[in-house]
């Protein structure tokens, strides 16, 4: 847990994060909405609004990586993943990841569809949105790529990029041959 790409900005920004790891929790987190006048949400649900929040490290503003323009590449993504994927947007909880999955605000959340499928009582997750890092040195490369124009390389790289976010949440590619071979496909070009 303490490991999830989730937590990065949080931790970035020094807010404290509940880690909830026992089945009943998200079913008690429904019932108890806050604690102590502090409203508790869920870090794999919804957009963070984390530029609210004052961060504790003293880097300067002009150390910190520029965010890119992702519009580009994430429309490409959007169109290569289809049906796969609920949304493509920027992140704003990531700093050293290049992507995560998280739920959309009002859907079922993470941990609670992963609970429901392991007991049967879901069969087919629902699509989450796909986050990338508009700082992350392979988002960013993506990005130049894209703005250049059609890059076979990008579906690929898209298939793997949601891959890599699922793999990083304990799952496992929906098709693992498909990784596999994409993987090894883009180490080729890579050499």
């Amino acid at each position: 847990l303490t490991q999830s790409p989730h937590l990065e900005g949080f931790r970035a920004k020094g807010v404290e994060v509940l880690l909830l790891s026992d089945h009943v929790d998200e079913f008690w987190l429904q019932h108890i909405t806050e604690f102590d006048g502090k409203p508790l949400k869920s870090i794999t649900r919804g957009a963070a609004d984390l530029d609210a929040i004052d961060a504790d490290d003293s880097t300067p503003e002009d150390e910190k990586p520029e965010e890119t323009d992702l519009s580009t590449l994430i429309a490409a993504i959007k169109a290569e993943l289809g049906d796969a994927v609920k949304d493509v947007r920027p992140s704003k909880r990531l700093t050293d990841s290049p992507v995560c999955l998280i739920a959309d605000d009002g859907d079922m959340d993470v941990n609670l569809e992963r609970l429901l499928k392991r007991h049967g009582q879901l069969q087919h997750g629902m699509p989450r949105v796909l986050e990338l890092n508009p700082t992350h040195a392979v988002i960013t490369k993506l990005a130049a790529r894209a703005a250049d124009g059609n890059d076979p390389l990008l579906q690929d790289a898209a298939h793997l990029l949601l891959d890599q976010a699922r793999i990083v949440e304990g799952e496992t590619p929906n098709d693992p041959a498909a990784y596999a071979r994409r993987l090894a496909t883009v180490l080729e070009r890579a050499l």
